[in-house]
């Protein structure tokens, strides 16, 4: 009983998502809206996230570059990239934590796909990731770095990296619209993984002998490497994108259990 039970969530988890997937124009209409609403009035609007970026990468690159005697010409694209990458993979999780807490109102109101305030939070970080992407040639200029063709591979990377991120969000907004005190337990989960993932810091600082291990089961290690390795010209291994795909199967299997077994508690949670 209790299987046929588990098996009948996954059917109400995937027209849920479908539905949503169907108006899509729904996500990104109020995707809009939240980046519009937030910088209204300013003459500059989203580009304040570019240039605090900047500011952030720069004062970063300078002070890491010298104390770990990097080439600021290696080092300062390593970093801006990887602090651009991990801010969208940050946010996106972060604000997933309460994409339903967040849109109460209108899952009490309107009868709309739950997963639609999912692809709302994710198509918001996207516009803001966009914003802070024009740092990077800017950087890469300034260093005189070369700009490879293997950026290309940067967009199946992120779409990789996007569809990871949406089963993750979905995962945490119907966990978090249950026990609140986790939107606070993800965000210092965050600040810790932010220091063991090689992001202001190259693995080749490590001392000589620590296990590769560390970094191959850290999965926003290969995520971020999706991303950030094209842009600097290096293919990323087939290992990372073996990774990355049997994270975006398993993960999907498990939150599409998760998010159908508990949909129609949600708004009850709320």
């Amino acid at each position: 009983m209790a299987d046929e039970m588990t098996v009948m969530t996954f059917p109400d988890a995937v027209t849920d998502i479908s539905e949503a997937i169907k108006k899509h124009h729904l996500a990104t209409t109020f995707g809009w809206q939240d980046v519009a609403q937030r910088y209204r009035r300013s003459r500059i609007g989203a580009f304040w996230l570019t240039i605090n970026m900047g500011v952030m990468i720069g004062a970063l690159g300078l002070i890491f570059g010298n104390l770990f005697r990097t080439p600021m010409q290696e080092f300062l694209p390593f970093v801006g990239c990887g602090l651009i990458v991990w801010g969208f993979i940050s946010s996106c999780l972060s604000d997933g934590c309460t994409s339903f807490i967040g849109a109460e109102g209108i899952i009490l109101q309107v009868r709309m796909p739950l997963f639609t305030h999912v692809m709302r939070t994710l198509w918001r970080n996207t516009i803001v990731f966009a914003h802070n992407l024009v740092v990077i040639p800017v950087v890469l200029v300034i260093v005189t770095a070369p700009i490879s063709w293997v950026a290309i591979l940067a967009l199946p990377g992120f779409i990789l990296v996007s569809l990871n991120l949406l089963w993750m969000m979905l995962v945490l907004a119907t966990i978090c619209a249950r026990f609140r005190d986790m939107t606070q337990v993800m965000q210092n989960f965050l600040q810790v993984i932010f220091y063991l993932t090689p992001i202001i810091w190259q693995t080749k600082t490590l001392p000589v002998g620590m296990p590769q291990y560390l970094f191959d089961l850290n999965p926003f290690y290969h995520l971020i490497t999706l991303i950030r390795g094209p842009l600097l010209g290096q293919i990323p291994s087939p290992v990372t994108w073996l990774y990355a795909i049997a994270m975006l199967a398993v993960g999907w299997l498990f939150a599409l259990w998760l998010f159908g077994r508990y949909r129609k508690r949600i708004p009850y949670w709320l």
